[in-house]
């Protein structure tokens, strides 16, 4: 279990979330563990959501939403590859749209 306290423009929230691990009673090395899952699922989720707008996205019927979320997945592990550039994830999907040589040269990438 983690209490977590908050304080954002004056307003305090604390939290209770529960977690289920096999580490041994050591408090500092599980707290390192959980702020790091988050750290990741958080930049995670802003990549998702700046490169992609997944957050804008209406597709909600069916399996729809779990598809598209599996080829964002699968597009940004691509984009990612791609070290040509140090161009963001939202610019390199852009581009691909527009230029059929970047994107075939990104599923290139991904043949290797």
């Amino acid at each position: 279990m983690i209490e977590s306290v908050r304080i954002v423009k004056g307003k305090t929230s604390i939290e209770t979330r529960y977690y289920i691990s096999s580490l041994q009673n050591n408090a500092r090395k599980f707290g390192e563990s959980v702020r790091s899952h988050w750290g990741i699922e958080n930049r995670l989720h802003w990549v998702l959501d700046v490169g992609f707008r997944e957050d804008d996205c209406r597709i909600r019927k069916d399996n729809a939403p779990q598809n598209f979320a599996i080829l964002r997945h699968i597009l940004l592990n691509l984009l990612t590859r791609k070290k040509t550039s140090k161009t963001g994830v939202k610019n390199k999907r852009l581009r691909a749209g527009w230029d059929d040589d970047y994107l075939t040269n990104i599923l290139a990438v991904a043949a290797n």
